[in-house]
């Protein structure tokens, strides 16, 4: 096998994903036995059974005690909005988004201080090359399941690295970052999203329990201070298969004389 040809748990795993696509096995439909496909795709039981898993956990099959594997129905696609009101509500404005859809959302963050920021992260902060940073990475989850992956940076010249401001310590933990630079008197004002397609790196599949190669999208978000500075920039990962990102612009009022 070469270098950069995928494993073979996955070439089965592709194929048993374009026949349901494509309509082989009806919603429900009980598929030939793993002994069955092992000897259809000329691979091992072992190559075999981790290939089914995989789309098991993708939710394309599900697998029944005693009986067999299924087609199991389509997952549900849920609507993630994006708009200026989420920063208003207070707290983290993603258990908020959750909370709309009668979901509950959670996250694990962890921080690390004095982290030189790379070239491209500098320029989006207008901060110099190698300059530290507050650099945290985000796996969000919604009832337990990955939602969306996030790696974000802060000027350590704006939070000073203390605990009060990491996102898992002190007594801002689990807040907003509008919510924990409002507490050193930094008041961001406007916030900036450039939305792009990309497709899932072996990482960012692993986390999110997608292929390599699925489709994701991944937005570069920075928010500004109310004086012309970024005080945070970060990169989100969404995969496309289970959520769809919209976003809500308010209209304002016309103005009176």
């Amino acid at each position: 096998m070469g270098q950069d040809e995928p494993p073979p748990y996955q070439v089965v795993a592709g194929d048993l994903r374009r026949r349901l696509t494509d309509g082989e096995w009806e919603v429900g439909a009980r598929l030939p036995s793993r002994a069955q496909l092992a000897q259809h795709y000329g691979v091992g039981a072992n190559v075999m059974q981790k290939a089914m898993e995989r789309l098991i956990a993708e939710g394309l099959l599900e697998g029944r005690t005693g009986s067999g594997t299924y087609a199991a129905p389509p997952r549900e696609r849920h609507r993630m909005i994006r708009s200026r009101h989420r920063e208003r509500r207070g707290g983290s404005p993603f258990r908020a988004d959750m909370y709309e859809i009668g979901s509950n959302g959670t996250w694990e963050a962890s921080s690390e201080a004095r982290t030189p920021a790379p070239d491209d992260i500098a320029r989006r902060l207008g901060i110099e090359a190698a300059d530290p940073t507050v650099r945290t990475t985000y796996e969000f989850l919604a009832d337990g399941k990955p939602a969306q992956l996030s790696i974000s940076w802060e000027p350590m010249a704006i939070t000073g690295g203390t605990p009060i401001l990491l996102p898992e310590m002190g007594p801002l933990a689990g807040k907003g970052v509008v919510e924990r630079m409002r507490s050193i008197g930094v008041d961001i004002e406007t916030w900036m999203e450039i939305p792009r397609p990309a497709r899932a790196t072996p990482e960012q599949a692993a986390l999110l329990g997608l292929n390599t190669g699925d489709l994701v999208l991944t937005i570069e978000r920075t928010y500004y201070a109310a004086d012309g500075r970024a005080v945070e920039t970060a990169d989100i990962v969404i995969p496309d298969r289970t959520w769809e990102v919209a976003y809500e612009f308010a209209v304002d009022p016309p103005q009176t004389d």
